[in-house]
């Protein structure tokens, strides 16, 4: 599954600048090159879903920002990435990685949704942030974007790369 390939559209958010044709599509912030990757123990896969809180693991889901109301939580983990182009090719530019806990029989999950937000800004501002992750998920992490594709990953910066080894 290529990365790119799962892309749609973008959001508009509501900007001060008039110097678009007709202010139409002022301060588009464009999602197109962002991925979510759900990490669930030592397996780590793709589900755009999450760029509106509709994964697969959390459809149904009443969210609460106290953890102690989600007390038989499962620890998931949201990665949001970036990819770009350099001189090279496509590479992951961005990386974040962002915590919850879902009790699928309650329906109840905790996340911090504000958090969620920042930190796909971040991996869109091509950041990395993934020391939070242990060392089987950051494994899970890198075996994904390696079999996603082995070129990206070889072009990505070493800042990526010693955050997943």
């Amino acid at each position: 599954m290529d990365i790119f390939d799962n892309k749609k559209g973008g959001f508009t958010i509501m900007s001060g600048k008039t110097d678009v044709h007709g202010g139409f599509g002022q301060g588009v912030l464009d999602l197109n090159a962002v991925s979510s990757v759900i990490i669930d123990g030592d397996e780590a896969y793709i589900d755009m879903g999450a760029l509106h809180a509709k994964s697969s693991v959390e459809k149904g889901i009443k969210w609460t920002m106290n953890k102690e109301e989600v007390p038989n939580g499962k620890p998931y983990w949201l990665v949001w990435v970036t990819v770009d182009r350099n001189e090279a090719g496509p590479y992951y530019a961005g990386a974040t990685a962002c915590y919850m806990e879902i009790d699928r029989e309650a329906r109840r999950g905790y996340k911090i949704l504000a958090d969620h937000v920042n930190r796909m800004d971040y991996s869109m501002k091509r950041r990395i942030m993934l020391s939070d992750l242990s060392e089987k998920e950051k494994a899970a992490l890198k075996k994904l974007l390696i079999d996603n594709n082995a070129d990206m990953f070889e072009n990505s910066t070493e800042e990526l790369k010693q955050n997943l080894s």
